[in-house]
């Protein structure tokens, strides 16, 4: 009898695991577009990210503050960006919005490998300004970028299939930022960091031509409807907006203007101390693990910067699989307390060790938490208005972005400086600041908890 019980347990554990992945695996083939740009979009993105920093202390001639302030004026630019542009995909359309974005990031990436080839480095010299005009470039097409892939994921999905969905494209976006840590170190060592970059120029070309091939109107048009068979969504719904005159539409964006929530804000500005953790990836780890360590990580410093998004990658539908059904903000508070806390693990000291068990432990929290605020931020948003949702929702990222990349700089050359041997630094005691920063977000979601709770929605109209 006990052993019938714990087969039947055993299928029904294995079934929950296994569904939603089925489901998905029949969906549209508009949405798998979406999801294999997003994964040429998470290489290229986290492959120049990654290598920013040093591009512009080795090519452009900057120190580590500037340097940073510089990966900072991308990152932070992008969120910034979305907060304007991510209304885009709700006014244009989905195909349109991805083949205008991946446009402008091929341009800003052209500028930025050419930059130190035709102008002459420095601050504020000809090469620095030709690459942040390439920054310019690769701001405005990611804010319209993102946005538009989470829109699409909640046109393209139905009830069923909406949580693996997100989770999936996320996953599938760190997947594509683990890449570089494969291909970067050899192409590095043959053709430098800027014939990395050449790279990344040609996979984004890829990735226009997947989008106009894969995403026909004619697919993504059979993909609305499929989900309007298996959904209450109304094909007609996603056409409203454009039947609207300018004045209706500007009334329809105030008065369904998300920031007249308070819960909604406190929820989202409370995640800035742990969402720094992803900022120090670009920003602090790649020199960490290239000047702290000696010998086998020194050398291979991208494949440990990159090995947190090929864990996302396994780990986040898992995740989505078991927890799908669980309280989104108690997940929340979970998920940021298990990625906050592995922080003091790097106080320890320098080790591979200590190195592992924090990409690790970190990364199992961000899976528990990160699609999960994705996902609902997409889901409250009113229809038509998922764009600007999404843009609203990242805000906060585009201050952690700021606000990080001003003093991280500083950091490494306080506690983490070039050309000083390892055993001269004091990395213990930045990480252990970082970690007490992190663990703000936990804390401050349960000590809400209750006042959270009671206008905390799960789905738009709720």
């Amino acid at each position: 009898m006990k052993s019938s019980n714990s087969e039947n347990i055993l299928k029904k554990t294995i079934n929950e695991i296994t569904q939603p992945f089925k489901d998905l695996f029949h969906t549209s083939r508009a949405l798998l577009g979406v999801n294999l740009s997003y994964v040429l979009e998470g290489l290229t993105y986290f492959g120049v990210v990654g290598l920013l920093a040093i591009y512009f202390n080795e090519y452009i001639k900057l120190d580590d503050i500037r340097a940073g302030n510089m990966v900072g004026f991308l990152t932070a630019g992008i969120t910034l960006s979305m907060l304007f542009l991510g209304a885009t995909v709700d006014w244009i359309g989905l195909r349109k919005s991805l083949l205008i974005a991946l446009s402008f990031m091929l341009i800003g990436r052209i500028l930025i490998t050419i930059a130190p080839n035709i102008g002459m480095p420095g601050l504020w010299n000809s090469a620095h300004i030709i690459s942040m005009l390439g920054i310019l470039g690769i701001i405005l097409g990611y804010g319209i970028y993102q946005p538009a892939c989470y829109a699409g994921v909640k046109k393209l999905t139905t009830e069923k299939t909406a949580a693996m969905g997100y989770a999936m494209l996320y996953a599938l976006m760190n997947l594509g930022g683990f890449l570089p840590g494969l291909i970067s170190p050899p192409v590095r060592k043959a053709y430098s960091i800027l014939g990395v970059f050449w790279v990344y120029v040609a996979l984004t070309v890829v990735g226009i031509l997947i989008v106009y091939f894969v995403i026909t109107k004619k697919a993504y048009e059979t993909a609305i409807q499929e989900v309007a068979k298996d959904s209450s969504n109304k094909v007609e719904d996603d056409d409203s907006l454009n039947k609207m005159t300018l004045k209706e539409k500007v009334q329809f964006y105030i008065k369904n203007f998300p920031l007249k929530d308070k819960r909604f804000l406190y929820f989202i500005f409370i995640l800035i101390p742990v969402q720094t953790l992803f900022a120090h990836n670009w920003l602090t780890l790649p020199q960490y693990t290239s000047r702290a360590f000696e010998g086998f990580v020194q050398d291979n410093f991208e494949f440990f910067v990159n090995l947190n998004p090929i864990l996302i990658f396994i780990l986040t539908p898992m995740v989505a699989a078991f927890t799908s059904n669980k309280n989104t903000y108690n997940m929340m508070i979970i998920g940021t307390f298990v990625m906050a806390t592995p922080t003091f693990i790097l106080a320890l000291g320098p080790s591979i060790n200590t190195l592992m068990a924090y990409l690790i432990l970190m990364t199992i929290g961000e899976a528990m938490w990160q699609p999960r605020f994705l996902q609902w931020v997409a889901e409250i948003a009113p229809k038509n208005m998922t764009g600007i949702y999404m843009g609203i929702g990242q805000f906060p990222w585009f201050l952690t972005k700021i606000i990080t990349s001003l003093y991280s700089g500083w950091f490494l050359m306080k506690f983490c400086p070039a050309g000083v041997p390892p055993s001269q630094m004091n990395t213990e005691l930045m990480w252990f600041i970082y970690g007490l920063i992190a663990i703000i977000s936990p804390l401050g979601l349960f000590i809400a908890r209750k006042w959270m709770l009671k206008g905390f929605k799960t789905k738009y109209g709720e």
